[in-house]
């Protein structure tokens, strides 16, 4: 070894040699003065390589997917949001991080609702579904055919059960584009069963702007009944319904300050052709 504090000019580049071939062969690390080390370099290339991989850093993480803020648009759905945007976790993953938004019911969304996209929640939850295995099948029961209530001799019944109306007919105000309440307003709470006063057949059921989820009933007087701002409709258009057959559930959708059903009763299936419902259902012998 060298003297303390001391570097040795080595004597020869054979005895050099010697001992990097005995360093090799016996495993043993040896550590060599510094001004042999450019020749120790010259005479072990294969080592260079093996060294420069070991220091090489790891490739980075793949970035989850950026939030973004995307505005419902008419015929919107969260299977297509989802699908659009490549939400990891799908339409239930974009339900989970914005039910704040949407509600209780992930089948209805509204125009102009903002929902977030890939929230700082998705990545986490892809991998999560992937650990979880799959629940058991179970077996599903067939769906209850939809209520009716109790029906009249007359062929009418009430389109809710007995609840009182908070908005009459043509209140005036400005809340309206017409000037008045172009119908009744029954208060009930979301999730209310919404029936048929009459048999006659579904002339629309869908969106229907600011008064949501709506269905519009043409009967055999020539008169069409309407039914909205439902959290959930039960039939569809060219649907023949009867007397008191469960055609929804009330909500709060549309322009609304909360849940009820506004009902309104026409001469057409078009806005502006109202008359006075609770007079057209005490002619047919309901009171309301």
């Amino acid at each position: 070894m060298p003297a303390q504090g001391q570097h040795r000019k080595p004597r020869s580049l054979s005895r050099l040699t010697r001992i990097c071939v005995i360093a090799g062969t016996g495993g043993v690390a040896i550590a060599l003065p510094l001004v042999g080390a450019d020749i120790a370099s010259a005479q072990t290339p294969a080592s260079a390589p093996a060294a420069v991989a070991a220091q090489a850093p790891h490739a980075a993480p793949k970035a989850a997917p950026k939030a973004t803020q995307y505005k419902v648009v008419r015929g919107d759905t969260l299977s297509k949001i989802a699908t659009s945007h490549h939400v990891a976790g799908g339409w239930h993953r974009v339900y989970n991080d914005n039910k704040t938004v949407i509600g209780s019911n992930p089948n209805i969304i509204r125009p102009g609702e903002k929902l977030t996209l890939n929230g700082p929640n998705t990545a986490q939850h892809a991998v999560v579904k992937k650990a979880v295995p799959a629940p058991a099948k179970k077996a599903v029961k067939p769906a209850a055919k939809p209520a009716a209530v109790k029906t009249t001799d007359s062929g009418y019944t009430k389109p809710v059960g007995n609840a009182a109306i908070g908005t009459p007919y043509h209140q005036a105000g400005s809340n309206w584009s017409s000037g008045y309440h172009t119908g009744v307003d029954f208060l009930v709470g979301t999730g209310t069963p919404i029936h048929a006063i009459a048999a006659g057949t579904v002339v629309s059921a869908g969106w229907d702007g600011a008064y949501g989820n709506d269905v519009i009933i043409k009967h055999p007087d020539g008169k069409y009944t309407l039914y909205a701002h439902q959290s959930q409709l039960l039939v569809s258009a060219g649907q023949t319904v009867t007397e008191g057959q469960q055609i929804g559930l009330s909500g709060a959708t549309g322009n609304v300050t909360g849940p009820h059903l506004h009902f309104e009763v026409r001469t057409t299936p078009y806005y502006g052709s109202d008359i006075d419902p609770v007079a057209y259902l005490a002619a047919h012998g309901v009171t309301v």
